[in-house]
């Protein structure tokens, strides 16, 4: 298996003739104070599956803090055809996940850990940071983070 794409964003949408549009990507956040929540936001996940790797194919997604605390797990499956039909060279899986409310405890770099495969892979990352007094970043309306007992 080798990861072709892992990315964090705002939307992502697959067209009909198969692209993928991702809108807002991004790997930082700030945030007013902690623990923060954001509301929305989506990973997306493209898998290129070697020819031996067919049938039933477990994925697991944790999103990790710096200390490999887990902060959500996202856990699935995917069929990889033993022949491929598609006329793709390899087969392929591709994961579009909206996440809501992921709340993130502290500051610091928080990894998205993909199993799939028999293997375990850092697939993205994104860095959270406290906002500076007085700063101001049009990222924090935009992405939505807000303290998380704000609600």
């Amino acid at each position: 298996m080798k990861l072709k794409l892992a990315v964090i964003c705002d939307e992502a949408h697959e067209r009909p003739d198969g692209r993928i549009d991702l809108v807002g990507v991004y790997d930082e956040l700030t945030a007013p104070g902690f623990p923060a929540m954001q509301e929305r936001m989506t990973v997306v996940f493209v898998l290129d599956w070697d020819e031996d790797e067919t049938g039933h194919q477990p994925l697991r997604a944790d999103l990790v803090d710096q200390r490999h605390v887990k902060i959500l797990t996202i856990e699935g499956h995917t069929e990889v055809a033993a022949r491929r039909t598609s006329g793709r060279r390899v087969a392929q899986t591709r994961l579009i996940l909206p996440l809501e409310r992921v709340v993130f405890p502290q500051s610091g770099r928080y990894d998205f850990e993909l199993v799939a495969g028999g293997d375990m892979l850092q697939a993205c990352s994104i860095f959270v940071t406290e906002q500076s007094n007085g700063e101001s970043d049009p990222a924090i309306g935009a992405t939505g983070i807000t303290p998380a007992g704000s609600n």
